[in-house]
């Protein structure tokens, strides 16, 4: 989904880390109790053993071609036209979007809408939540009431789980993080900790809730203004943008990420949906465009 060449963007929505924080080599559960790793898991949606199987080393991963910071980092963000070259710029842009689209349709249900943080960050950083790093890859801290991205992790999407690089393949894994934040305000995001795993728990159903939220942001995106400019951010979906944005929820469904690191697939284990859940309530979400038709939890299978 590419961005109207014309819209300002917000530099001041996204604080950017890299070339600090905590640095190359902090791995998830340094210096941090057990208890929070498994939130941040549980938050994420990867399990444990999963995890440790793709990344092996738990070194982080590389930042990949086009995803490096230039001297001003994402202070140098300024239109849609730039959000359409650089990878950072288009989370800038992508956060700049939902944070214009969700408070007025969530106004229409009396919900507030407390703007959430955002943080660009390259290989690891300080978290409410504990330490984030690349290994874990973009998640959402209901303690702080931030969204956390390392760039790196958008390659990792393709190169690792072959996910098709298209911008709104990148898009959803923003709008779904701030699906979280979404959940936390309405009061559901705790579920995932209460049922933490299997293919009905209630983990599964908070990562495919948070999934329609983000096809349901990727159905109004290109209609909901700014409302400083009056302007769109994103110009109108395409049948490509489409299939970038399937292509990035099947590439990260647990049953896929499993038989990739172990060969076989546990649904006991799944804390995220599969490929096929993944795909069908994000198109849930774009199809109807309606938050109440999210409910992932009124259903006997998700």
């Amino acid at each position: 989904m590419s961005f109207n060449d014309g819209a300002e963007l917000d530099p001041s929505q996204v604080q950017d880390r890299r070339g600090g924080g905590a640095g190359r080599g902090v791995k998830i559960g340094g210096g941090i109790g057990g208890g929070i790793v498994a939130l941040i898991l549980v938050l994420l949606g990867v399990n444990p053993q999963i995890l440790e199987g793709i990344t092996g080393s738990g070194q982080p991963p590389a930042i990949g071609p086009g995803t490096t910071q230039s001297s001003g980092g994402t202070q140098e963000c300024r239109t849609g036209a730039d959000a359409d070259k650089r990878l950072d710029c288009r989370i800038l842009g992508t956060v700049n979007s939902l944070n214009s689209f969700w408070p007025a349709y969530l106004a229409d249900y009396q919900v507030k809408y407390p703007r959430p943080q955002a943080v660009i960050f390259s290989q690891a950083t300080s978290t409410a939540c504990g330490t984030a790093t690349s290994e874990v890859g973009p998640f959402y801290c209901p303690a702080d009431r931030t969204a956390y991205f390392d760039p790196g992790f958008f390659q990792e999407l393709v190169d690792r789980f072959g996910s098709s690089g298209g911008p709104l393949a990148q898009e959803y894994v923003v709008a779904h993080e701030f699906g979280h934040h979404v959940q936390n305000l309405l009061g559901n995001l705790d579920r995932a900790q209460e049922d933490p795993q299997g293919p009905q728990s209630g983990a599964v159903r908070v990562e495919l809730q948070a999934d329609c939220y983000a096809g349901l942001w990727a159905r109004h995106a290109s209609t909901a203004k700014d409302p400083d400019t009056g302007q769109p951010f994103l110009d109108p979906l395409t049948k490509q943008d489409l299939a970038d944005a399937l292509s990035a929820a099947s590439a990260v469904g647990d049953d896929r990420i499993q038989e990739a690191a172990t060969g076989r697939v546990s649904p006991e284990a799944w804390t995220h949906g599969s490929s096929a859940q993944r795909q069908k309530w994000f198109g849930q979400g774009y199809n109807t465009g309606d938050i109440t038709k999210c409910d992932t939890f009124a259903v006997a299978r998700p």
